[in-house]
């Protein structure tokens, strides 16, 4: 058994909206990733897309309005719906999801994940 401590994954690592796998359970990836700007609408056609925030804030712009979150907020987007993380400030987020699933919703151009 090993424990993931969450700050210290966060601190071996800088670039913005590359997801960090930490942890796996039943198929599916525990991730942590640093978020600033706004990343590309999307949308995930074969699963929800989970965003817990532990330091900053994050807005999730969807078609028919905003959902804005602060640390400790968590927010799930259903599967099929079209959305756009943004960040105006660094903020660091949990996410979980699907064992490969890209973060865009496409391969083509999803970010590669990494373990760490």
């Amino acid at each position: 058994m090993v424990v993931v401590n969450l700050e210290a994954k966060l601190k071996m690592f800088s670039d913005h909206w590359s997801p960090k796998i930490v942890a796996s359970f039943n198929k599916h990836d525990v991730m942590v990733v640093k978020v600033q700007g706004e990343f590309i609408w999307h949308s995930h056609p074969d699963t929800d897309d989970f965003f817990l925030v532990l330091k900053g804030n994050l807005t999730i712009q969807l078609r028919d309005g905003d959902v804005h979150l602060g640390p400790g907020d968590l927010y799930v987007v259903p599967k099929g719906v079209e959305h756009r993380p943004m960040a105006a400030e660094e903020a660091h987020l949990l996410l979980i999801e699907p064992a490969g699933t890209p973060n865009t919703g496409d391969v083509t151009t999803a970010s590669a994940k990494e373990a760490i």
